[in-house]
């Protein structure tokens, strides 16, 4: 029986700061019974949380959120695997060059950096300190600790958001082709974070082939939580819920703490059901 789920959460192998392991122990340590780690355009994390879960008895499901695109902004996809076919070649070569790209993309804005802020930062330490998938936390990380004077939220609502100069958006890969590619691997396909869509109506994306909607999110106001669940009602959708939990670090108020949403035990059953199908 499970009656505590988070599923949506992110590890170092992307840009998290726990490991995949850790990240099993916190979940343990915040009586969380079901859970995925589901980074940023890869599944690099998934065999060592499922090892190290079934020594704590927490069930694990492979996941992973991809960057896609769609009207202009940047949108969300989590995809929950129904068995091991994202293990599949094509695949994870096909993750393997969003990745790619992203370390181009790095560089490109830490050169922005410099042309539009004057800010300077190394490119290889940002690397380095990305552990795998280099994201744009990581470069935020950089400039607090070059000794730039600004918070974690300041430069990314001013310097690294959308529509900042420096911003350079991910590999682009259409919404629809994203839904598409994660369908191949055989994955329960979930929009992320609807409070952070801005562009697109919601009722909109759903009539595309999404199976779910993360209704239940830490920057939901009550008000948007019960819209989404109506959302996800109307359209026949089912729901998730996630922390989209990142660090333990108290200057990020982007994301969750682990487990400050969860899914509840009749959602979970829905979730899980569907999920064998």
């Amino acid at each position: 029986m499970y009656f505590k789920g988070d599923f949506h959460t992110h590890s170092n192998k992307s840009d998290g700061s726990f490991s995949p392991m850790d990240l099993i122990n916190l979940a343990k340590n915040k009586n969380i019974n079901i859970m995925a780690i589901t980074d940023h355009d890869t599944t690099a994390g998934i065999d060592e949380a499922i090892l190290e879960s079934k020594k704590l008895n927490i069930k694990v499901i492979p996941a992973m959120e991809l960057s896609t695109r769609y009207n202009g902004e940047s949108v969300h996809v989590l995809g929950y695997f129904k068995d091991q076919s994202y293990k599949n070649k094509n695949f994870q070569a096909f993750l393997k060059e969003i990745t790619d790209f992203r370390v181009i993309r790095a560089k490109l804005i830490v050169e922005g950096l410099e042309k539009y802020f004057n800010i300077s930062i190394d490119y290889k330490k940002v690397l380095k300190n990305s552990n795998g998938v280099v994201a744009r936390p990581h470069i935020a990380r950089a400039i607090i600790d070059a000794g730039y004077k600004y918070s974690l939220n300041y430069i990314f609502d001013n310097i690294i958001n959308e529509g900042s100069p420096a911003y350079v958006p991910n590999k682009n890969l259409e919404l629809e082709d994203g839904i598409k590619l994660l369908k191949s691997a055989n994955a329960l396909v979930v929009l992320a974070h609807p409070i952070l869509v801005k562009k697109s109506p919601i009722p909109k994306l759903m009539e595309l082939d999404f199976d779910g909607i993360e209704a239940i999110y830490p920057l939901n106001s009550t008000n948007d939580t019960i819209r989404f669940i109506k959302i996800a009602s109307d359209y026949n959708k089912i729901i998730t819920a996630g922390s989209d939990f990142h660090t333990s670090k108290s200057d990020d108020t982007k994301h969750g703490s682990l487990a400050s949403v969860f899914l509840d035990e009749k959602r979970i059953d829905i979730f899980l059901k569907k999920l064998k199908e």
